[in-house]
């Protein structure tokens, strides 16, 4: 028995929705459930500590700025920054990249230049960079995939020129999980002068993110991906590059002082980057977050992905109709995507719902990469440390009965999630 077999039963109990809701949970690249440790941070913070940030003069709100800033650097650490003022809180990620694209991407594009983006992209790291390049008459750039969701990183490289002002692409592809060569690609548009993005929402929950060993220039992901809470998320960025974004929102917080007729003076980042009434609570909850995970390990936590996701492709393998899409098992990363010959996805993920499991099925936000596969859209089941064999045996004894229905039969071709 592999240790991968082991880590779930030691932590299941850590998340008190599975004993209350019962049933099987493979949605977790939408969203992942939350460890006790994360509900008691939120409850204890809102119990002994709530107060505004930076900005009360007392005791409450001193505990409540150095819980935040404690985040901050609880962060820092977990992503192998150099500076807590190189983390922003944000959201989540699509926040996180919509404050690059406004912020920095309209002083860097221009009529002529170009931004570059992956073709494997979610909406939220494909329509910040489509309208800015909409908006300033930049060229948006497209670079190839493969039919196994992996970047041609020698189509990637001939796009690369003088007129690439900036570069987005995801660490893990939410749709298929497969990982791209981030560092390789990154030191790639560097040489050509680019800033580049990385989106790393389905990477941080299974993978150790060291960012100055990727070098990238920002990087960003959602807390409640990562069994912290939503509503709020992390953008990492260089702190050159930082200085530089124009604030998208301006008001409490992110100014020295301010008359009707002087030029507003901003505060340095990130507190300038943060206007108003921060989610401190959330901050402080994904700081626990990361360290339930640390605390379990990173290897194991590989290891069990790993393990769970060779073992779905094999279990789905046995079944006539049904196809893997891509080829997760190559570099597991928690998510498995696949067809049932003749059913729409709507119909194969309802069937499963009939019977406790819950897994996601559509486009997953990705449209333009289910396009390129030919794809109406597929049923993705994503992997959390609570998760087990049983589970994946559960939606694959389901699967054996499932039968075309009103999807399929009335809207073979609808796509809308």
């Amino acid at each position: 028995m592999t240790r991968a077999a082991a880590l779930p039963a030691a932590v299941r109990a850590d998340f008190p929705i599975l004993a209350h809701r019962g049933g099987t949970y493979l949605d977790n690249a939408a969203t992942t459930h939350k460890p006790r440790a994360v509900l008691d941070a939120l409850t204890s913070y809102y119990t002994t500590t709530n107060s505004n940030v930076g900005r009360g003069y007392h005791e409450l709100g001193r505990l409540s700025t150095d819980a935040y800033e404690q985040a901050r650097g609880d962060v820092r650490a977990a992503l192998g920054a150099r500076h807590p003022d190189e983390v922003v809180f944000t959201a989540g990620t699509t926040d996180a990249v919509n404050t690059v694209a406004d912020g920095l991407g309209r002083r860097l594009v221009g009529p002529g230049d170009a931004v570059l983006v992956s073709g494997l992209e979610h909406n939220s790291n494909l329509l910040p960079w489509r309208r800015l390049a909409e908006e300033t008459g930049a060229d948006l750039l497209v670079a190839p995939v493969d039919e196994r969701g992996r970047i041609d990183v020698a189509g990637f490289a001939a796009l690369l020129g003088p007129r690439v002002r900036l570069v987005a692409i995801s660490h893990v592809s939410n749709v298929l999980g497969t990982v791209n060569p981030v560092a390789e690609l990154v030191a790639l548009a560097h040489r050509h002068g680019a800033v580049v993005l990385v989106d790393g929402a389905q990477a941080v929950p299974h993978r150790p993110v060291d960012v100055r060993a990727l070098d990238a220039d920002f990087y960003c992901f959602s807390a409640h991906k990562v069994y912290g809470p939503m509503g709020v998320g992390v953008l990492y960025g260089k702190r050159e590059l930082l200085a530089e974004l124009r604030p998208v929102r301006v008001g409490g917080g992110t100014v020295k002082g301010v008359s009707a007729t002087e030029p507003v003076r901003y505060v340095p980042v990130p507190a300038r980057l943060e206007a108003g009434t921060p989610d401190v609570a959330g901050a402080v909850a994904l700081a626990a977050a990361l360290a339930y995970l640390g605390g379990l390990g990173h290897d194991a936590v590989r290891v069990h992905d790993e393990h769970l996701v060779r073992y779905a492709v094999r279990r789905l393998s046995e079944l006539p109709g049904v196809r893997v899409v891509g080829a997760p098992e190559e570099t597991p990363s928690g998510i498995v995507s696949f067809v049932v010959d003749g059913i729409h996805p709507y119909d194969v993920g309802s069937h499963l719902d009939g019977r406790g499991i819950a897994v996601r099925c559509g486009v997953h936000c990705a449209s333009t990469f289910l396009d390129r596969l030919g794809l109406v859209g597929t049923v993705r089941a994503s992997f959390a440390v609570y998760n087990t064999e049983s589970d994946v045996d559960a939606a694959v004894d389901a699967l054996g009965s499932v039968r075309p229905g009103f999807w399929t039969t009335e809207h073979p071709d609808t796509r809308f999630l």
